[in-house]
């Protein structure tokens, strides 16, 4: 089989072969002498020489981008911009992963992974913090809550203390850290987020493919966060990052007539140091259901402000069974190291999975700091 620098070299004289030709025939054809059977027949030559040359140069290009794409093996990405290289690394990752194969070091090291020269199948960290924020499935306790990504995490429940007073006013708080310590020690809880991957998701653009995966994995932990901290029957081991966990959280429950006046029960339950920073996580459903009973027939207060009818800013969700209010800088999410990437196929549909196995903790610092709105029972 000829090399690629012979084919060039064929390319080059059946090049020069195919002009000639094409020249003596412009000459011949103003030659008077000349029969049209001669042209007819140089014409033949000519059509004879440009199918030679167009199959050496369709073997020459199949060479040509094989050889480029064997040069170019390792190197995930030829772009200079640096968005576009993790983009293409990201995708890199995600594609070998599919594939089983390994995931070259450089791909690695644009991602920031500290662990490739162990050996080890650790997520990335540009990747882990991707997956871990911005989700589109919203958690609304992201927008309220302490977001970390920390190995082995523990800290103060209080951020500060006094030296010449008993620096706590609240006694619910003072009696929580002396039943429970003044520290909060953060576990590590697996679970798995699945993304489904078409062949042509995978076989379509880095961008089209990464944003697709992130999306969707996204949007998973952003599920798991929000299923376990309004879990009305956690999981055994995940008791503890629910606000409704009557065992290890024990959140106070304050009791009204009806849900317009224990939500306002509550609120005025909470010591001032929580009190100015409250929300009230709460279902849409709920929140209509009191409009509903103050407005009486009236339109007025349905165009208000959710914060104007019950005091403080209000953030829905479906998942908050019963209404929670308090200060949510104390409800804390922590990522621990050690994700893992994996692959996986559903042979029902032939779709490919790619998998990501993580490890988070969700802890409320304070249980003082929340109360739940309960409505007396008839």
């Amino acid at each position: 089989m000829k090399t690629i620098f012979e084919l060039k070299q064929d390319l080059a004289t059946l090049g020069q072969q195919v002009q000639k030709q094409n020249d003596l025939i412009m000459q011949k054809a103003t030659d008077p002498a000349v029969t049209s059977e001669d042209l007819t027949g140089m014409q033949k030559a000519k059509e004879d020489l440009q199918q030679r040359f167009d199959i050496v140069k369709k073997q020459h290009d199949q060479m040509e981008a094989e050889q480029k794409q064997s040069l170019s093996k390792g190197q995930f990405t030829e772009s200079e911009d640096p968005k576009q290289k993790v983009i293409d690394a990201k995708a890199t990752l995600i594609r070998k992963t599919i594939a089983k194969e390994a995931v070259p070091l450089d791909v690695r090291q644009a991602l920031g992974d500290d662990d490739a020269s162990k050996g080890g199948k650790f997520l990335p960290k540009t990747v882990a913090n991707d997956i871990i924020s911005e989700p589109v499935v919203k958690n609304p306790l992201r927008e309220v809550s302490t977001i970390t990504n920390i190995p082995n995490l523990e800290i103060p429940k209080v951020t500060f203390t006094l030296d010449d007073d008993d620096f706590i006013a609240d006694m619910e708080t003072a009696k929580e850290l002396k039943a429970k310590g003044d520290t909060v020690v953060f576990s590590r809880h697996k679970f798995k987020v699945y993304t489904g991957i078409s062949e042509t998701i995978l076989a379509g653009t880095n961008t089209n493919l990464v944003s697709t995966v992130e999306l969707n994995l996204q949007s998973g932990v952003a599920a798991k966060e929000r299923k376990v901290a309004f879990a009305t029957a956690p999981k055994t081991g995940e008791e503890h990052m629910s606000f409704y966990d009557e065992k290890n959280v024990k959140i106070k429950k304050v009791e009204g007539e009806d849900l317009y006046k224990s939500i306002k029960a509550a609120i005025a339950d909470l010591h001032e140091d929580y009190r100015e920073n409250a929300k009230i996580m709460m279902k849409y459903a709920d929140y209509l259901n009191i409009i509903e009973t103050l407005a009486n027939g009236s339109a007025t207060l349905y165009t208000a402000q959710p914060e104007q009818i019950l005091g403080k800013p209000v953030i829905f969700t479906d998942a908050a069974e019963v209404p929670v209010v308090g200060d949510f800088s104390y409800s804390h999410f922590n990522y621990d190291i050690g994700s893992l990437y994996e692959q996986d196929k559903d042979i029902k549909t032939g779709v490919n999975l790619f998998v990501v196995t993580a490890w988070f903790d969700h802890q409320i610092k304070l249980a003082s700091a929340f109360r739940l709105a309960t409505v007396k029972k008839a």
